[in-house]
């Protein structure tokens, strides 16, 4: 099983205020089996990660969202956080990355706060997903069906509520990775802002 995502590349997508296990831990599982994955921000370099209210350690970004292309990518995770999706989801170009990936039927996975940027993308309409309660009301404003489930895939869209729920939220981003392209989407990205 340590292979099973050999040939494949995954982009991280985060921002100052990353929950730092809910970077971490997925980024570690990816690569335990066989992914490369890159690191990308709203701009390349140091990134400051937090462990709840705390400041954490730093992490260096790759790359910046304005110079990658989702189509470089076999799926999306997206970390969470409070400060890192409301940050996001303000950047035209995260947004444009993000709904890059539904767009062309890729896996993503989000936990915590991050759907607040698949909200943004205008991705969610149809979706059954979970995230920390607090952006249940979000959610279901938007048009997801929201529920209270330790991890919720829904054709290739993988989410969790929060860092307890990392154990099985790794395993379903490895799987749903391997298994890769989901030609058949519950929901559009068609109303999506731009």
């Amino acid at each position: 099983m340590a292979n099973e995502l050999t040939g494949k590349r995954v982009a991280f997508l985060f921002t100052e205020g990353v929950e730092q296990v809910e970077l971490t831990e997925p980024l570690q599982a990816v690569r335990d089996a066989g992914a490369d994955a890159d690191l990308i921000s709203l701009e390349r370099g140091e990134v400051q990660m937090f462990n709840h209210l705390d400041k954490g350690e730093r992490i260096d970004a790759d790359h910046g969202v304005d110079g990658v292309d989702a189509s470089d990518y076999d799926g999306l995770v997206l970390p969470g956080g409070v400060a890192n999706p409301d940050q996001l989801r303000t950047s035209d170009d995260a947004v444009r990355f993000i709904r890059a990936f539904f767009e062309q039927d890729k896996p993503v996975a989000v936990i915590c706060h991050g759907p607040w940027t698949l909200i943004e993308a205008g991705v969610v309409q149809g979706r059954t997903l979970t995230s920390w309660p607090s952006l249940r009301t979000d959610l279901r404003n938007a048009g997801a069906n929201w529920v209270d489930q330790e991890v919720v895939v829904d054709n290739g869209l993988v989410s969790s509520r929060n860092p307890d729920d990392l154990p099985a939220f790794c395993a379903k981003v490895v799987e749903e990775l391997a298994e890769g392209r989901h030609e058949q989407h519950v929901g559009s990205p068609a109303g999506a802002r731009d």
